[in-house]
């Protein structure tokens, strides 16, 4: 029920990385109409989805779709899988070209970035229906905010990834200490882990990894982050400084492992079965990536009090979002309403799209068996903010600019490596940041 590679999937959630592929995005959206009711040439609601899970969700998901019976006079729904790679010029070309889907997911601020270029149809009608049934407060608390625009609400919430602090059960034991709860017996656990030859600050900063994910969640955990009120880049806060301090005590004192800075995905989680990393913060499907007998001994632990007193971590909505370029508007919404009422079994049958966006997926007996992603839903979801945090929780297109970028990572290795000072590098990320907002 979490996802096979949900790390991998998060690095690519960034729509196009940096301004020469938001250009990109722009022009070719610029080439085709604004869109409209009609289109569409099959006739079809085009249903185009990522391969969120393992090898049995996409079948399975090709199923859900291809038994929608339509209400007469509505159009039937196709179904195509778009693999991430080069996933972000499949979507511009298609959507430029008006060969596009009517429905879709992607990457979490795709609707957001189409949205600016007129090719989004909103999704508030659809939500509106929704209130009568009951579908509309089956979501998780704050979900569908995260989607809210002026304009209206770009997408529908679908999946959900965070960064939740994990640890190995064996290892803490046997450095004789209890899960953290908060920043001082953080520190104090990290202590004794490294007197027992292990890493409490397990952590991959490498250009194919999440480190700056796992640096900005610590912000957010207290009380900080990257963006104001005003959606604009607010990086250099004591609140921020704070956090970054605390993650430099802990390099210096040898609680992270000085090959993290470079390290990959795939490097992390080999120190996490060789009994290197016995704590860390990291994506749902950490368990199940790591299998065998360490998943066994994977445990989410609670979220942690920072010195400021707060709660808070970093999690991804992705989601699902219509298109004007539809052969019916009320074909993509009846769709997707027959789709959120029949995806449960892409979580009952452990398919792993992530973690449920819907209170009754998550209170289902096979999903509620297994407690580590129960936890994350009950107890860390609700404390979670986006990347449009501290100012807000709705995100907007210029969120691409943080999200798995060049950017970030060279943030977050100056920071590690001990290059620059906590308030050097915010200075440095504010200043990029500004000079590549559109």
């Amino acid at each position: 029920m979490t996802p096979v590679d949900h790390t991998a999937m998060i690095s690519r959630r960034g729509l196009l990385a940096g301004a020469g592929g938001l250009a990109a995005l722009a022009a070719l959206t610029a080439c085709g109409s604004s869109g409209g009711a009609s289109g569409g040439s099959s006739g079809t609601i085009k249903f185009w989805n990522m391969p969120w899970g393992n090898t049995e969700f996409t079948q399975l998901d090709k199923d859900i779709t291809l038994k929608y019976a339509p209400a007469q006079g509505l159009p039937a729904a196709s179904y195509q899988s778009v693999q991430w790679a080069n996933f972000t010029s499949t979507f511009a070309s298609a959507v430029a070209s008006k060969t596009g889907p009517a429905v879709s997911s992607g990457s979490g601020t795709q609707a957001f970035e189409f949205a600016g270029q007129n090719q989004i149809a909103m999704a508030d009608n659809l939500l509106e229906s929704w209130k009568s049934s009951g579908l509309y407060d089956d979501f998780l608390p704050g979900l569908i905010d995260t989607m809210k625009t002026p304009q209206g609400h770009v997408a529908v919430p679908y999946n959900l990834d965070m960064r939740a602090l994990w640890y190995r059960k064996s290892l803490l034991e046997k450095a004789g200490v209890q899960p953290p709860t908060d920043w001082q017996s953080h520190l104090d656990v990290c202590e004794a882990l490294k007197k027992a030859g292990m890493f409490g600050f397990g952590i991959a900063a490498g250009a194919q990894s999440n480190g700056f994910q796992v640096i900005v969640g610590l912000m957010i955990n207290n009380g900080g982050g990257l963006f104001d009120e005003n959606q604009k880049p607010n990086c250099v806060t004591p609140e921020n400084i704070q956090a970054l301090d605390y993650i430099v005590e802990m390099v210096r004192k040898g609680y992270m492992d000085p090959g993290s800075i470079g390290y990959s995905t795939t490097n992390a989680q080999s120190q996490w079965k060789s009994d290197r990393f016995a704590m860390g913060f990291e994506s749902p499907g950490l368990a199940q990536q790591l299998g065998g007998t360490v998943a066994n001994d994977m445990m989410v632990g609670d979220p942690l009090v920072s010195a400021k007193g707060t709660k808070g971590a970093l999690y991804f909505p992705n989601n699902i979002m219509m298109y004007t370029n539809t052969p019916s508007q009320r074909g993509s919404e009846e769709f997707l309403t027959y789709y959120y009422k029949n995806m449960s079994v892409l979580w009952t049958k452990k398919t792993g799209p992530g973690l449920p966006v819907l209170k009754s997926i998550a209170s289902t007996p096979e999903f509620m068996s297994d407690p580590n992603a129960v936890k994350m839903v009950n107890v860390w979801q609700p404390i979670c903010k986006t990347w449009a945090a501290p100012g807000g929780s709705a995100l907007f297109a210029n969120i691409s600019a943080v999200d798995s970028t060049p950017a970030m990572t060279t943030f977050a290795q100056s920071l590690l490596s001990l290059k620059a000072t906590p308030k050097e590098a915010l200075t440095t990320l504010q200043a990029t940041l500004v000079s590549t907002m559109k």
